[in-house]
């Protein structure tokens, strides 16, 4: 069914015991399940400075190698699940510099939201939903809120532990995944071939 969209899962922590990385991996291997062509972004792995380009993003004038390839590997997917932990009632610093780094690579692709932390990522996912508005992303509406006490198993505070989603968790991501391919169908005929 999705097999022409490609989705990227864009882990959004670069934090050291992060559990972002187990939240990635369980959204993979759920697309994955369902048919999709998916890989996991990790921005931990790109190591971005924080934003140092001269030009503004929407300009378009990359002078950096860093932001050239960063955006050759945005404007290769038609879409993205974002993982998103709460970071004091946000999104961590490293995702908002990794969006403002860029613009017309985001613009006219879908996006769904995968929040986790103690109030479930809740208030994370909804400071990101402007910035991916500002950005021409079309996020669904359909969200998975996983919570740390519930949805993890976890042995102590610094324990990245492993995730044990309840089921109806599965069941919102199979809901989130099918509006994001829709909504990124829909869009492709507005983004101009590369």
């Amino acid at each position: 069914m999705s097999s022409d969209i490609r989705i990227a899962i864009i882990v959004g922590s670069t934090r050291p015991n992060r559990r972002g990385g187990l939240v990635g991996e369980w959204v993979r291997q759920g697309a994955e399940e369902l048919g999709h062509t998916v890989e996991v972004v990790d921005l931990a792995a790109w190591d971005l400075p924080l934003l140092d380009e001269p030009n503004p993003a929407i300009h378009g004038d990359y002078a950096n190698p860093h932001t050239r390839d960063w955006a050759a590997t945005v404007a290769g997917f038609d879409a993205f699940v974002f993982v998103v932990p709460e970071y004091n009632h946000s999104f961590p610093a490293a995702l908002k510099n990794a969006i403002d780094f860029l613009f017309a690579e985001w613009n006219d692709k879908a996006a769904g939201l995968v929040g986790y932390g103690v109030q479930a990522g809740v208030r994370g996912i909804e400071a990101l939903r402007p910035v991916l508005s500002e950005v021409k992303v079309a996020h669904v509406r359909t969200q998975v809120c996983l919570n740390l006490m519930t949805d993890f198993v976890l042995t102590g505070p610094t324990d990245v532990g492993r995730i044990e989603p309840a089921p109806y968790q599965r069941e919102a991501l199979a809901q989130l995944l099918d509006e994001v391919v829709a909504w990124a169908g829909a869009l492709k005929g507005l983004r101009v071939p590369a």
